[in-house]
């Protein structure tokens, strides 16, 4: 298996920060799990690594998927904004790992077999909640979480 870094990045709502753009410099891909609020955002990340990007409740003038199934190596992502609009039975699926975002809450749990990550909002700034982004690790076939709380 090779080794990949997975940039995640979710609810940017129109601001990409200086912080953001540098943390996921030297991503061999990028996830944003919607409310880009600005394609400009994608622009500039696409300048750093592939992004794979699904439209969240904020994205009205975007026309991006509601969600995306993609393969990186040997694990199978299925990426949406809301989680509550899961459609279909990750596990029974064999999807490794569920991207979503909406909440602006850093989280990853596990259920059953598939990892759930959410990197939070890295976008302005929510009363009582941190600003963040992600990054996972596929590396000797494990998935490791990696949050980072962004500075400006």
């Amino acid at each position: 298996m090779n080794e990949y870094t997975i940039g995640l990045i979710s609810d940017t709502h129109g601001l990409l920060r200086n912080d953001a753009f540098n943390y996921l410099k030297g991503c061999d891909a990028i996830i944003h799990a919607g409310d880009v609020c600005d394609d400009n955002i994608i622009t500039q990340l696409t300048s750093i690594a592939t992004v794979h990007t699904v439209r969240g409740n904020m994205d009205t003038n975007i026309n991006y998927p509601a969600n995306d199934l993609l393969k990186i190596d040997k694990y199978c992502f299925y990426i949406l904004h809301d989680l509550d609009r899961l459609d279909l039975d990750p596990q029974a699926a064999d999807v490794d790992v569920v991207v979503f975002g909406h909440t602006h809450r850093p989280e990853s749990f596990q259920r059953g077999t598939v990892l759930y990550i959410n990197p939070g909002s890295a976008g302005p700034i929510r009363k009582g909640l941190p600003i963040s982004l992600a990054k996972l690790h596929l590396k000797n076939d494990r998935l490791i979480p990696e949050f980072i709380e962004l500075r400006d």
